[in-house]
């Protein structure tokens, strides 16, 4: 028995030490962590006078700033979060932001912004430059300055400082009250770090709801986890709670969206370009418009850019546009950037508020000087570091004509990924009509032959611009020309012909020709000892086709380059289309 006694002894204590043991990572396990989580890079905060943004609901990358006691955001992030239509011009220190009626304009640094009504001092900087994480400088917007343009709100915490910004109203996500003093974690878990502390009343925005713990926003912008079993059972939609509590995020205010009115016509557009290459091309107007039908809008090629200051050549004639007017047609004025290409720099010209506004006031002038009734802009081969001064001044320049009752077109290159920066949905919103150049798809360079305007290149060019543009303001331009190709081993040339000249050419080399489905032209080809020729005709039946493409996707109209080019008959086609699509 003694000898039992002490190996009872040791057992039970072997026991003992075991369930110690045992009870000891039960507890562990299953206790509330009480480590905090470092909130610095919980809000991913490196650098001085950083501030966290939570927009919505969710964490982004970007940060705003904390300058002088009043919150900026950086441009990129303002175009990003907020409007893609504030335009910094680093030339002369300005920002920008155009109204249907009128451009508001912020010197760099100033704390006054100007109207047309006069200036509004708003008692900080509106718009600094400062340090931007990625290095070297970054402009700054002040936070309240952009209210003034945007439906959102932000409210704004310290320890760490960041942002609960709201832009639009919040959804139907539940609001839930703690039931019992809690945490809110980094991860679900009870072991999860701890972001902030929550009492009982506090109320928190549900995420996502799992089986024990839910993802869930405070009022005071931390996400993260927290127990079911800590919250309500029941909680109101956040589109049931009142919106209208100063200061609290998720109240955006109410805002009146300006209208960008249009000029639009009430019928189909009907417009022939006409060349005028000189003075005494004014005269050729009667002949250029012998032949067709239905016609509403002449387009005359009068204004050529001759510097980078703004100036431009003009050919503009009263007698001109009497003649057009008594005939019944309106007259756009048509502009270019590239019949003084050497002389031209159009970035240079674009990029300088002052050269914007010296060409927007002149041409305007001229407009109304000569009774025009729109201006056609032809801009071709804009850079991509051009795109978003063109797009400026596409915006001032329609102020001014939507003031003074000027239809503004704008012509752009069928939609490709390379001609993105032209914007089209901008365009969409401030001019009146998008036109398509649905041609030059193989052009004078080209390293293959093919078809100036295949059907499946013209219908691409509609559907991608009316994804962007309302089909009421797109008008899609076809050709009145075909190109001949001629091919002598490796080397390709082409010319640019007129109708009438392609058949005729067609004709005297015996080229019998045929209906492509692939492209719905007329194409035929023919080899002369070395040389091979090529043709896609443009005629009846290929602007037909185009036109049914038109028709089908509704859009405001046609326009044709160019006047002269096309035989008498293919106007029959176009009033017809006409006629089908009278409103």
């Amino acid at each position: 028995m003694k000898k039992i006694i002490p190996v009872m002894a040791a057992i039970v204590l072997i026991i003992v030490v075991i369930a110690i043991s045992v009870g000891v990572k039960l507890v562990d396990k299953y206790s509330y962590s009480k480590e905090r989580a470092d909130l610095e890079e919980y809000f991913d905060i490196n650098g001085d006078n950083e501030v966290a943004i939570v927009l919505q609901d969710e964490r982004v990358e970007e940060k705003a700033k904390l300058l002088n006691g009043e919150y900026y955001f950086d441009m990129a992030t303002v175009q990003k979060y907020f409007s893609n239509r504030f335009y910094e011009d680093k030339n002369e220190q300005l920002l920008l932001y155009t109204l249907p009626e009128d451009t508001v304009k912020v010197e760099i640094g100033a704390s006054a912004y100007e109207t047309k009504n006069g200036a509004v001092d708003m008692g900080c900087p509106i718009a600094l430059y400062a340090a931007s994480a990625e290095g070297g400088e970054a402009l700054y917007i002040y936070a309240d300055y952009i209210k003034l343009f945007k439906a959102y709100s932000y409210e704004a915490f310290t320890g760490p400082d960041r942002m609960l910004v709201y832009t639009e109203a919040a959804g139907e996500k539940p609001e839930r009250r703690i039931i019992k003093d809690t945490s809110v974690r980094y991860q679900g878990g009870v072991k999860s770090p701890i972001l902030t502390d929550l009492k009982e009343g506090d109320t928190v925005i549900v995420l996502e709801e799992m089986e024990n713990w839910s993802r869930v926003r405070t009022a005071d912008a931390f996400i993260g986890y927290i127990e079911n079993k800590r919250m309500d059972a029941e909680g109101a939609a956040a589109s049931e709670r009142a919106q209208a509590v100063e200061g609290q995020g998720e109240a955006v205010p109410e805002f009146a969206n300006p209208e960008y009115t249009s000029l639009t016509r009430a019928h189909k557009i009907n417009l022939g370009w006409h060349v005028v290459a000189g003075e005494t091309g004014n005269d050729t107007l009667i002949a250029a418009l012998e032949n067709t039908k239905g016609i509403n809008v002449i387009s005359p090629t009068w204004f050529a850019l001759t510097d980078s200051e703004g100036n431009f050549s003009s050919l503009a004639s009263l007698d001109y546009v009497k003649r057009a007017h008594d005939i019944g047609l309106e007259v756009w004025g048509l502009i270019d950037n590239f019949s003084n290409r050497d002389a031209v720099d159009t970035y240079e010209l674009l990029s300088h508020t002052s050269r914007r506004a010296k060409l927007t006031e002149e041409l305007v002038n001229t407009a109304l000087e000569y009774g025009l009734d729109g201006i056609n802009v032809d801009f071709e081969s804009i850079s991509q570091d051009a795109g978003t001064h063109f797009i400026q001044f596409i915006r001032e320049l329609s102020v001014a004509c939507r003031i003074n009752g000027l239809v503004l077109s704008v012509d752009n290159y069928v939609p490709t990924g390379y001609t993105d920066h032209y914007d089209r949905e901008e365009q969409g919103v401030f001019v009146d009509y998008v036109i398509i150049m649905g041609y030059d798809e193989h052009y004078n360079g080209s390293p293959e032959a093919g078809s100036v305007a295949s059907i499946g290149f013209v219908e691409d060019g509609i559907r991608r611009t009316v994804e962007q543009v309302p089909a009421e303001k797109v008008i899609n331009a076809v050709p009145f020309y075909t190109r001949i190709w001629k091919s002598e081993g490796t080397s390709l040339t082409s010319e640019a012909v007129g109708m009438e000249t392609a058949e005729q050419f067609v004709a005297n080399h015996g080229i019998e020709t045929r209906w492509d489905e692939d492209t719905c032209q007329n194409y035929g080809e023919a080899v002369e000892g070395n040389t091979l020729y090529q043709v896609w005709l443009e005629d009846e039946q290929s602007i037909e086709a185009k036109l049914n493409i038109m028709e089908k996707y509704n859009i405001g109209g046609v326009a044709a380059w160019r006047l002269g080019f096309e035989k008498p008959s293919i106007w029959d086609v176009i009033s017809g289309y006409l006629d089908r699509g009278r409103m």
